[in-house]
């Protein structure tokens, strides 16, 4: 069964039926190898509806802190091609077994002690009906068949209990473990998102992921508004099935290239029922828990 909207930005397919337990660490067979170029993970974050940091009073490499609001206001609510940068190449297309299966979802590397830890939506890993999807693997910066940051086997995953005994869409978030390869683990080579805790609800993001219907990644900048106290909103075209986990993305470094991930695609319908406006999970304390407990 393929679903691309009406309610969800998964592809959506019959999974395996597996037994379900506390608050799941579960785990996911996998195979694959990778290699890329070494980046720095990112450090700092910004208070409520902060605008974007500047790093230092000097711009870095071009970009200051104006220039980036001004880039960020132009195309404000525009959905474009991604180009393949450093901030790109952290959002990666989740697979089923390797890059010739099914991309069906979207992921992004955030920050972590073991330096091999990826958010997604919890609904693109683990369904409150079938159970959870086997044998995924993280493909950052996939552009057009290519691999060029490697293929990384996600090994565990932990999701909340509530989403898995009612498919809570304010706990519609997932960290996954993935495998390293060559010796490194995947933020050693890329480096890594901060994750954003209780960081308010109108912030400045970028919105970047995959559609299932297109080998490139998609792009659109806007700012948040707050659907509930548990949900997070943003306006953007053409986000259609494939993009359920693309990480929303603040406080934009310009030396580490990196920036906070305040939101994933999900929670509200999955992600919404129109691809012009999609529906985060807010993440907050509980958040927090799930990723001390992933990382614990």
């Amino acid at each position: 069964m393929l679903r691309s909207e009406g309610g969800g930005r998964m592809v959506v397919r019959v999974w395996a039926r597996a037994a379900a337990a506390g608050a799941l660490t579960l785990a996911v067979a996998g195979c694959g190898s990778g290699s890329g170029t070494p980046g720095a993970p990112s450090a700092g974050s910004s208070a409520a509806g902060a605008s974007v940091k500047a790093s230092g009073t000097a711009a870095a490499h071009g970009w200051s802190k104006d220039r980036i609001l001004g880039a960020i206001a132009k195309h404000a609510g525009t959905t474009r091609t991604a180009k393949a940068t450093p901030l790109n190449g952290l959002v990666g297309a989740v697979f089923t077994h390797n890059a010739d299966g099914d991309h069906f979802c979207t992921a992004s590397v955030v920050d972590s002690a073991g330096q091999n830890l990826i958010i997604t939506a919890a609904h693109c890993v683990y369904d409150a009906l079938a159970g959870q999807r086997s044998d995924l693997v993280f493909i950052p910066g996939y552009r057009n068949g290519e691999t060029p940051n490697g293929v990384w086997p996600l090994v565990s995953i932990t999701v909340d209990q509530s989403w898995t005994d009612d498919g809570n869409p304010d706990m519609d978030v997932a960290f996954a473990i993935v495998q390293p390869q060559n010796g490194q683990q995947l933020q050693q080579v890329l480096g890594a998102n901060t994750l954003g805790i209780n960081k308010g609800y109108q912030l400045p993001v970028r919105v970047t992921g995959y559609p299932s219907s297109g080998d490139v990644p998609i792009t659109c900048s806007n700012t948040t508004t707050e659907q509930s106290s548990t949900q997070l909103r943003i306006d953007c075209p053409d986000y259609t099935g494939g993009t359920s986990g693309s990480p929303w993305i603040t406080d934009l470094d310009p030396k580490t290239r990196t920036g906070t991930v305040v939101g994933v695609i999900g929670g509200y319908q999955e992600g919404g029922d129109s691809p012009d406006t999609s529906y985060s999970s807010y993440f907050g304390d509980q958040v927090q828990a799930l990723y001390d407990r992933a990382t614990g």
